[in-house]
Order: C-alpha cells, then sequence, then structure tokens
C-alpha cells in the first residue's frame, strides 16, 4: 500500500473519531446548560408565585373566595408553561395545574427550598423544585417541568455531529490523499532515480538535488552515503583482486627460475648418488641460497601486497624515531659486526618528529634501507659502516641512511626502486627498495638517492610531512599496483 493511502485510510478513520469525541463532549455541555436554563426557569417561576401563593393561601384560611379566586387566576397566569402544585401546611392539596409527577414523586421538603431534583414518576423524568411559603399560613410550592424538554435540541445537536462525522470519513480521506500525494512527490521521484541508477556509476550519478523537504533530503543523503561506502568498499575489492592476480603473476614469474634451479639441483642429487663430498657440497649450498631466495621473495611479494591493501584506520600519529631505533636494535642483534651509529642529537628538545603515519609500514621502510647499506654499502678495504640520522627539516621529518660502498651511479638510481631490480651479485629479491618507494609514497613523503658529503659511497634520504597542529588529516593518496607494474 502506498503511503498516501496509508495517510488517506488513516485521516478517514482518525478524523470521525475525533469529531465524534468532541461531538460527545459538547453534547455534554449543551446538555448542561440546558439543563441549567431550566432550572433559572424553575427559580424564576417560583419566585413569580411565591406572593400570589401566599396570598391564595390567606384568602383560603380565611374564608374569602373571591379573593381566593382572583389569586388563583393570578397564579395560574404565571404558571402557564410548568407544572404547579401548592400544599397547605398539613400536606393536603390546595391547588394543581398543569403537567406535574406524581404526588409519591415528589421528595419531602426541607428548609426553606429543595431542589431542583430530577423525579421519576411513570416513566418520565421531571426537574422539580420546592418552595416553603412562610407566613401566618404556611404551606408548599411544587413547581415542575418535564426533564425531556431539552430532548428536541439535544437531539438536533447529536444529528448534526453525527452529519458532521459521516461527511468527515470521505472529505478528509479524499484531502489527506491529495495532500499526501503531493507530499510525497519528492519521495517518489527520489525512488524513480534510485531505480534508474547505473550499477557502475555509484554516488557520482545519482546526482541528488535539495527538494526542501527534510525527510526526503535526509534519506537522499543517507543514500549518497551508502553509495559512496558501497563504491569504497568495491574499489577495495577490485584493489584486493587486482592485488592477488598481480602477485600469482608476479609468483609465477619470478619463481620459476629458483624452482627450476631447485629441480636441477635435486636432479643432479638424485642421479648422482656417488658424487663426491666437495660437489655435493657445492649442490646443497646452492640449494640453501635458492631456498633463502623463495623465501625472501615470497616474503617481499606478502608485504608489498599488505602495503596495497592498508586502510586508513591503520594510520595514526606516531614519533618516527621509535621504528627507525627499533629498526636499528633488530640490525644489531642480527648483524653485530656492523659500524652502526645513530645520530638523534637534533631530536633534542624538539619533541620528536611526529608524522601521521603506519607503524608497520614505516618499520619496513627503515629495515630495508638498513639491510640494503648492510648488503651492499661494505667498503672493500674495512668494515661495513653505516650512519643514520634523523631531524627535523622545516614541516618535514628527515631520514638518512649513509653507507660506504661503491654508490649508485646517476643514470641509475631511479631505476633501483623498480620491483626486481637487482645487482648481477645481489643475493636480494629486487623488492627491498620497491617496498621502501610504495611505502614513502603511502606516507606523501619522499625519497632520493644520493653521495654522502664524504664524497663516496651512497645516501638515501626520506622526508616525510610533519604533523601540523591545525592540518586536516587527508585520506591516503591513490595506489598504484606495485606489484603487477614498475614502480
Amino acid at each position: 500500500m502506498r503511503l498516501a493511502t496509508r495517510i488517506a485510510i488513516w485521516a478517514a478513520v482518525i478524523l470521525p473519531v475525533l469529531v465524534l469525541g468532541t461531538g460527545a463532549l459538547l453534547l455534554g455541555l449543551v446538555t448542561h446548560d440546558l439543563r441549567n436554563e431550566q432550572d433559572a426557569k424553575l427559580r424564576d417561576r417560583a419566585e413569580l408565585e411565591l406572593p400570589y401563593v401566599r396570598a391564595y393561601l390567606t384568602a383560603d384560611r380565611q374564608g374569602r373566595p373571591k379573593v381566593e379566586q382572583s389569586q388563583h387566576q393570578k397564579v395560574l397566569s404565571a404558571a402557564l408553561d410548568v407544572g404547579l402544585q401548592v400544599d397547605d401546611a398539613n400536606g393536603q392539596e390546595l391547588l394543581a395545574e398543569g403537567q406535574l409527577p406524581g404526588p409519591a414523586a415528589l421528595p419531602v421538603p426541607t428548609g426553606a427550598a429543595l431542589g431542583p431534583l430530577t423525579v421519576r414518576s411513570g416513566g418520565q423524568s421531571w426537574r422539580v423544585l420546592a418552595r416553603q411559603v412562610n407566613g401566618a399560613n404556611p404551606g408548599t410550592l411544587w413547581v415542575a417541568v418535564p426533564a425531556s424538554a431539552a430532548n428536541p435540541q439535544v437531539s438536533a445537536v447529536r444529528g448534526r455531529i453525527i452529519l458532521v462525522a459521516l461527511l468527515a470519513a470521505p472529505l478528509s480521506g479524499l484531502l489527506a490523499f491529495g495532500l499526501a500525494r503531493r507530499a510525497t512527490r519528492p519521495l517518489s521521484r527520489l525512488g524513480r532515480r534510485a531505480a534508474a541508477l547505473d550499477p557502475t556509476a555509484g554516488a557520482a550519478d545519482f546526482g541528488h538535488q535539495r527538494s526542501g523537504i527534510a525527510e526526503v533530503d535526509e534519506l537522499a543523503a543517507a543514500l549518497e552515503s551508502a553509495l559512496a561506502r558501497y563504491d569504497g568498499q568495491a574499489a577495495r575489492t577490485t584493489q584486493a583482486l587486482e592485488t592477488a592476480r598481480s602477485f600469482s603473476a608476479a609468483a609465477s614469474h619470478e619463481l620459476r627460475t629458483p624452482l627450476m634451479g631447485l629441480q636441477t639441483n635435486l636432479d643432479v642429487l638424485s642421479a648422482h648418488p656417488d658424487l663426491p663430498s666437495t660437489e655435493r657440497a657445492e649442490i646443497l649450498a646452492d640449494l640453501r641460497a635458492d631456498h633463502r631466495r623463495l623465501l625472501d621473495l615470497l616474503t617481499a611479494l606478502r608485504t608489498l601486497a599488505r602495503g596495497d591493501l592498508v586502510e586508513q584506520e591503520a594510520f595514526g600519529p606516531l614519533d618516527l624515531a621509535e621504528p627507525a631505533t627499533a629498526a636499528v636494535a633488530e640490525l644489531r642483534r642480527r648483524r653485530p659486526e656492523l659500524d652502526l651509529r645513530v645520530d638523534l642529537q637534533a631530536l633534542e628538545g624538539t619533541g620528536g618528529l611526529r608524522v601521521y603515519g603506519w607503524e608497520a609500514g614505516l618499520r619496513i621502510v627503515c629495515d630495508n634501507l638498513l639491510l640494503n647499506a648492510a648488503v651492499h654499502g661494505h667498503a672493500p678495504d674495512g668494515p661495513t659502516r653505516i650512519a643514520v640520522t634523523l631531524r627535523p627539516d622545516g614541516d618535514a621529518a628527515v631520514v638518512t641512511v649513509d653507507d660506504q660502498g661503491p654508490g649508485i651511479p646517476p643514470a641509475e638510481r631511479a631505476a633501483v626502486f623498480d620491483r626486481f631490480h637487482r645487482r648481477p651479485d645481489s643475493p636480494g629479491s629486487g623488492l627491498g627498495l620497491t617496498l621502501v618507494a610504495q611505502q614513502v609514497a603511502l606516507h606523501r613523503g619522499t625519497v632520493t638517492v644520493s653521495t654522502p658529503p664524504s664524497g663516496h659511497g651512497c645516501r638515501f634520504e626520506i622526508r616525510l610531512p610533519l604533523i601540523a597542529a591545525d592540518a586536516p588529516t587527508l585520506p591516503l593518496p591513490a595506489r598504484p599496483d606495485w606489484i603487477g607494474a614498475t614502480a
């Protein structure tokens, strides 16, 4: 059932009920007012009759028939529209005119007045007022009118109320239906627009224009918000599928060579069980190297995929010194022979380097930069020396990693961040610096390669924006497919 029809039905039901309820209250008030009017009439008649009745009783007691007859005529002329009865002091009826209840229905008077009261006699209700006549010849004056005298007026009011209720039902239903159809027209348009929405277009194709009706605009805003969330979820799902496809394609392509090497070495060991120990040891060393390369490659691919799918909720304010010092401590534990120096003096009194970042991602940056320096930054005539510096520079946090290796020629510096870029003698997977470039891009920073001030070796410099107190939190930047395409 449409909303306009529901509103019309409810209006057609509720409005007559309200009319009848109000009419019942009005009918009670009218009945009360009519009864008060009757009572006032009885009092006026009793006050008007008292002098005549008093004179009538005196004439009756003194035996003066002419005076009694004259007073009788006055009593009758003042009580043409009411019933009237006069009793003497002993309760004997002396005079009775008009419609009156039976004598047994009349209450016993007490005090100077009684009533007005409603009494029933012969199946009929009466409003009765009693007044005692004081003086030398006491008695009782009864004035009465039928209680049903007001019934025609009450019936007329009741009939009009019922007529209004009967007319109000269809008229209110039709009026409510028309108004509801007009009021729900923007809602119908919104429904048609939502039904015609292209699923591939999403929230951008919805294009709701404000209707001026708060409920409709709120519903449209809720639909736009739901569509935007759906678009975001669909984009994340698509990105996850693309990452999974890229992961599968890259893994199948890059793992082919080490797997073939493993197969070849295993075939040799299986076909020649009597190989000399030196050759067997060489083949086993190749197997271990290929196995380590497989593990490194799978770990790097998994980390790249994790960076492609990281959500905004994983980011928050943190001190850049924490992941850097943790990475330094881990490298010292694994490679105690390295000469590793960390300079944090520039951070003293600055409150740290607060950036808006993903702690796991920044740890990936620091780990891979230090591991790259440890592998490729050794000097040919001495121990490997690595220098790590953290410092603020304006509105950016700067991390530099210097080594004493052969360095990287300027023409090849951009290519070191490409996926699977490896030197011929490199034992790594070729994804370490790709991970660095990915995470730096996610954190809206830059990474550059240069030569240290000493003139030899290699320097990697990371610049990340510091948190500003009044700066808004920006969404994550657009992320390319780091697994399936060159960074």
